[in-house]
């Protein structure tokens, strides 16, 4: 199974492991490919993968595990960059969701690591198709 999606990045998100909350994380992959139109001027001479670009492959292996189908993005709660992403890295996200009890909502702390190791600590919060539609 594959992900993609409209935002900053041209790649596919594939899913190695789908999870079970409480149980097993789930996981994604992500290559990062030299063509990425990012790349163009982030920088010139020596291209890093902008961090908002990390957090979009980040949401969208999130979109493809989620544990409930329909649920839509509602936030990004943190994001924490702590090493470069540079073309031709594999970017290997781990999901850990949890429901919270309070809202109906499914949060997720994601990390995204390379072949040099921890890139980014994110966690995401999705909301339920109900509460949209009794909202909406």
């Amino acid at each position: 199974m594959t992900a993609t999606a409209c935002g900053p990045v041209d790649g596919t998100v594939e899913v190695v492991d789908p999870g079970v909350p409480g149980e097993r994380p789930a996981r994604c992959v992500a290559v990062i490919r030299g063509t990425e139109k990012v790349f163009a001027g982030h920088f010139p001479g020596f291209p890093i993968f902008p961090g908002v670009c990390v957090v979009e492959y980040v949401q969208r292996g999130a979109l493809a595990t989620l544990p409930e189908p329909g649920g839509a993005p509602a936030a990004v709660e943190s994001a924490r960059f702590l090493g470069p992403v540079f073309p031709g890295s594999t970017l290997s996200c781990e999901f850990t969701w949890s429901r919270d009890d309070a809202t109906g909502d499914w949060r997720c702390r994601a990390e995204a690591t390379t072949e040099r190791g921890l890139a980014a600590r994110v966690r995401l919060r999705f909301t339920t198709r109900e509460k949209r539609e009794a909202t909406g």
